[in-house]
């Protein structure tokens, strides 16, 4: 394991935020990478691990810095998948807080459909989309 670290300290910058920014190989998502016994961990989560433990279950990582390619334990907390996408800044974080839907529609009891997914739909809203499609099919079938 000593040498992993070493490996690993080599690997990153501190920036003047603090952030230990990662200067190897980064994955399509942004994250720094880094290999350790033939096995591949993102850069965070093998610094959560070696300095501070294992990762608690059903919780994942959030960069309270928002830099992906920080992995300064410091700016790591373990939080659950909810609470990381609702921090977060991308369409889920935009619309998990949402009360209305993008017509204004109210996200009710009475209103709100839940799929097996997990995302909302607005009833009233599949419901103009279904009276808008049997209309304009009645029209060219006529």
């Amino acid at each position: 394991m000593a040498d992993a670290l070493e490996r690993f300290a080599a690997k990153y910058e501190v920036s003047p935020t603090g952030c230990w920014n990662w200067t190897a190989s980064v994955n399509e998502g942004g994250y720094g990478q880094f290999f350790v016994g033939g096995k591949r961990w993102r850069s965070h989560r093998f610094a959560w691990t070696a300095f501070r433990g294992e990762i608690p279950a059903g919780l994942e990582l959030d960069h309270l810095c928002r830099n992906r390619r920080c992995c300064n334990p410091e700016h790591l907390e373990p939080v659950t998948r909810r609470e990381n996408q609702r921090r977060g800044n991308g369409p889920t974080a935009r619309n998990i807080d949402a009360t209305h839907c993008v017509n204004g529609h109210a996200f009710d009891a009475k209103n709100t459909h839940f799929r097996k997914s997990g995302k909302r739909t607005c009833l009233r809203c599949n419901a103009d989309r279904a009276r808008a499609r049997y209309w304009r099919n009645k029209q060219e079938t006529a």
